[in-house]
């Protein structure tokens, strides 16, 4: 059986696992500060994302919310 490691990360806007030495480019928009993160950067699963006009929340069914503001991105 395996373990899950704790410090496991995720790209949040691929979904993908952060692997050290591989390359996981982020898409230009989310570069921008334009995109939501869409993807618990936790453990990968896909998040509910609201968007309005002076930001964003995401809400990871484990993890719970993050909002933009607390990110510093309003």
């Amino acid at each position: 059986m395996s373990t899950i490691d704790e410090a496991e990360r995720y790209n949040p806007y691929t979904g993908r696992r952060i692997v050290d030495g591989v390359d996981d480019p982020i898409p230009a928009a989310a570069a921008l500060g334009l995109e939501p993160p869409r993807f618990c950067e936790h453990c990968g699963r896909r998040m509910i994302v609201q968007v309005s006009p002076d930001g964003w929340w995401a809400k990871c069914s484990r993890h719970g919310v993050s909002d933009s503001t607390a990110l510093e991105f309003r």
